[in-house]
């Protein structure tokens, strides 16, 4: 049966714009203190879904709840319970850090006696007290990334969208980012992230929902669909193109499944292979696996 009280639940939702449909009857459960991981390439829908959630965009067909409100008629008692980390940094870089907070204090009404506890709460979490007089303008990227999650947080919300969180950042900062992100999500924080970074989605969500053209072409937990799609095992085979048709070629007569990514072939299901398997470089099957699979993109 259904979560009576989730976070979020879509049923059936559609955005078109114009001939495009960028959202095409999706459903989407977010149990209440849950992260899930809103997967799937670039053009899959996921910020459309993000706009819809905020009222931003307005559906064109099926039901919206937020927090047991229905959406756009009760959007504005919602965005009152959320908090919001766009994928664009829309911070005033003419402000300091705590005036940023303290604006949002204001549009969140924050009571004035409150305000200072919150904003400090907010620097607290996302590790920017030291810099709360710097201005915007003065901060690196990952301390701006970091800045839009305290931002969002200032007002302890229910339930926090994140709408690709860490794009554009590299590696190190990423990481820093993800520990921000768990620590809201171990602290019961119910967390909505699209994202099209298999590691992120694996490492941090709950649950993830695969979405290709604007649908949900897979849900569960990372581990779950691993095992369901891809099998334990897989077997890469690297080569020209010629040899990778071959080895598709022999995969597809025997039935077994693979994924083709740039120079090479995989193989999935490796365990179950026969005496007739290619040679090749056997791994653990991966969430990446089963992204390419689903949605035939590769990764970016």
């Amino acid at each position: 049966m259904p979560d009576p009280s989730p976070a979020i639940r879509l049923r059936g939702v559609v955005k078109r714009y114009g001939d495009v449909t960028a959202v095409d009857h999706l459903d989407l459960t977010v149990p209440d203190g849950t992260c899930v991981g809103l997967l799937g390439p670039n053009g899959a829908g996921k910020s459309t879904t993000i706009r819809m959630l905020t009222a931003q965009a307005i559906a064109d067909e099926g039901e919206i709840e937020v927090l047991g409100h229905t959406l756009p008629e009760d959007s504005k008692a919602a965005r009152a319970e959320m908090g919001v980390v766009p994928q664009l940094d829309n911070l005033d870089v003419t402000l300091t850090v705590e005036q940023n907070l303290l604006v949002f204090s204001y549009l969140y009404r924050i009571p004035r006696t409150e305000r200072r506890a919150a904003i400090d709460r907010a620097l607290d979490v996302a590790n920017l007290r030291d810099r709360r007089g710097s201005r915007v303008d003065e901060l690196s990227g990952g301390m701006r990334r970091r800045l839009l999650i305290a931002r969002a947080l200032v007002h302890q919300p229910r339930l926090v969208l994140l709408d690709e969180p860490t794009v554009g950042l590299d590696p190190q900062v990423r990481q820093e980012l993800w520990a921000l992100i768990d620590r809201l999500r171990t602290e019961g924080a119910s967390i909505l992230m699209s994202t099209h970074y298999i590691e992120e989605a694996e490492r941090l969500a709950d649950t993830v929902v695969v979405v290709a053209n604007g649908q949900a072409v897979a849900v569960g937990r990372p581990s779950d669909l691993v095992a369901e799609h891809a099998g334990a095992e897989a077997l890469e085979v690297y080569g020209p193109p010629a040899r990778l048709r071959e080895v598709e070629e022999v995969a597809q007569g025997h039935g077994w499944p693979t994924r083709r990514t740039g120079t090479s072939v995989t193989i999935l299901r490796a365990e179950d292979l026969d005496g007739d398997a290619p040679e090749g470089e056997r791994r653990v099957a991966n969430l990446e696996d089963v992204f390419v699979l689903l949605t035939g993109e590769e990764i970016a």
